[in-house]
């Protein structure tokens, strides 16, 4: 008797979250378009950007690198990685209708995880969020308020990870941060332009946030 390959079910996961995922993406995009202060997002940033991240998710969970328990909240955080970035690469803000109802659902999608990773969830949340503002009122232009909210569900879904992915994100992001500040200058400089606006650090803090999520409870399998 042979044994049933485990490509093909892998395959069908991946295809089906991914096409969830432009659903969703498309949904991102009508949603910021509808806010209060509109952001208009071109098609296809949302769907495609939603829909490479929970495919890839959706392969890992197929192959039994990802904790089935730990799914939706992947899926969470890559909508929001996606969504957020994109507003605050366009627009240079971060829309309050984004930030603040993160940090409920977060928490909320960390219940299954159980009472450790829930406890480890609000306490991330907390000192990510005090991190980031202390950086915000020391250096205003480093840092804006929008990030400073998006501080705390990301720190809550680290931390409910582990306490090394906290950190680990953090420098992630400030790395990826200096890339982007790195091209930009070489890019302005090559073309006889100034730098112009600051860089946008939310895409750099959901980025790392996602990955360092998706390596700690996956493929590093050290998520509880």
């Amino acid at each position: 008797m042979t044994s049933t390959p485990l490509v093909p079910s892998v395959l069908t996961v991946s295809v089906l979250l991914a096409a969830a995922g432009v659903v969703a993406g498309g949904a991102a995009r009508l949603l910021l378009r509808r806010l209060r202060r509109g952001a208009r997002v071109p098609q296809p940033w949302c769907e495609v950007g939603v829909a490479v991240a929970w495919g890839a998710t959706g392969a890992l969970a197929g192959a039994g690198a990802v904790p089935l328990r730990w799914l939706p909240g992947l899926l969470a955080l890559g909508w929001l990685a996606v969504a957020a970035g994109a507003v605050d690469v366009l627009h240079h803000r971060l829309p309050d209708a984004l930030t603040l109802p993160a940090l409920p659902l977060a928490l909320l999608l960390l219940v299954p995880l159980g009472s450790a990773a829930l406890c480890r969830g609000l306490a991330g949340a907390a000192v990510a969020f005090t991190a980031y503002a202390v950086v915000h009122l020391a250096l205003p232009g480093a840092l804006g308020a929008g990030d400073v909210k998006l501080a705390a569900p990301l720190g809550a879904v680290l931390a409910a990870a582990s306490w090394p992915a906290l950190v680990l994100a953090a420098v992630l992001s400030a790395l990826l941060s200096g890339a982007m500040a790195v091209a930009v200058l070489v890019t302005a400089r090559s073309h006889g332009r100034p730098r112009g606006a600051a860089l946008p650090h939310g895409p750099p803090m959901v980025v790392a946030g996602w990955l360092v999520t998706l390596a700690v409870v996956g493929v590093g399998g050290r998520g509880p």
